[in-house]
């Protein structure tokens, strides 16, 4: 996808963009062949390479900078091998709150850390990656990361709230979750705001239980968010013309195993 875009260029929005795809110029390679001769086309051409240029040495920050939130999706295919998922849990969302746990998911294996165990160990981690993916980490987990632990976090950005709210799927991660088919199973109920129950009572009562609880709802964010990448990327591909599509992720296995029966009781001390 990232190499059909035009719309990152100075001077090109949405609709000339397809205007070019219109016109047969749907990659830069084609739009390049079609425009360098005219003198008139000198900045796109220059844009079109330097986005070469950019692609080659791997910088998605480059695009990123120069596309909308809502767009953000086009830098996932060439980027994939570079992306990480990520999500925290807090004690609150006020200022003087902090964090409890983060979770990161490449595809392939999944990183924690803990408050008070190795959550230092995460400014160090996340370097390894090039591109974050959240949902709604534009202004919530990056600013408490980066308030909390110090880290500069600039790398590529996708938030899949604006992806997602693009694709009219709104109302929070667990809502979208639902609404393009994923099931939590167990953890089917648990939210942010009864993860910081769970805190709380590991905290007071020092049952590790209730922290596998915890990391295993963190853990099952991230999961859950590469299927969604994947299928909004779709989704966005096919409304736009370009195969193939991705092929959807087969979910990794999530390492943590909560206790449902401490769910319970938590839930009918709360409700009760």
């Amino acid at each position: 996808m990232l190499t059909h875009t035009f719309c990152h260029l100075p001077g090109i929005g949405p609709k000339r963009e397809k205007q070019l795809w219109n016109k047969g110029m749907q990659t830069w390679e084609q739009a390049l062949a079609a425009l360098d001769t005219v003198p008139a086309n000198r900045t796109v051409c220059e844009g079109l390479r330097e986005s070469m240029d950019r692609l080659a040495g791997e910088d998605a920050a480059y695009f990123a900078a120069r596309l909308p939130a809502s767009e953000h999706y086009r830098l996932f295919k060439q980027f994939r091998h570079r992306a990480v998922f990520l999500d925290i849990e807090t004690t609150g969302l006020s200022d003087w709150d902090d964090i409890t746990t983060i979770a990161l998911y490449d595809g392939n294996s999944v990183r924690y850390y803990v408050r008070d165990q190795n959550l230092d160990r995460f400014p160090r981690d996340i370097e390894d990656y090039g591109l974050i993916i959240t949902y709604n980490g534009k202004t919530f987990d990056l600013p408490f990361i980066r308030s909390r632990l110090g880290c500069r976090l600039d790398q590529a950005h996708i938030d899949l709230r604006y992806v997602l709210a693009a694709l009219g799927f709104k109302g929070g991660l667990k809502r979208c979750e639902k609404a393009m088919g994923l099931d939590r199973g167990d953890l089917d109920g648990v939210d942010g705001s009864f993860a910081i129950v769970l805190w709380e009572e590991y905290r007071r009562t020092g049952n590790i239980k209730a922290l596998d609880t915890l990391l295993a709802y963190n853990i099952e964010d991230v999961i859950n968010l590469e299927t969604l990448m994947v299928r909004a990327y779709n989704l966005k591909a096919d409304a736009m013309g370009f195969p193939p599509r991705l092929q959807e992720p087969e979910g990794a296995a999530n390492p943590v195993t909560p206790d449902l029966a401490l769910v319970n009781r938590l839930k009918s001390r709360l409700f009760c």
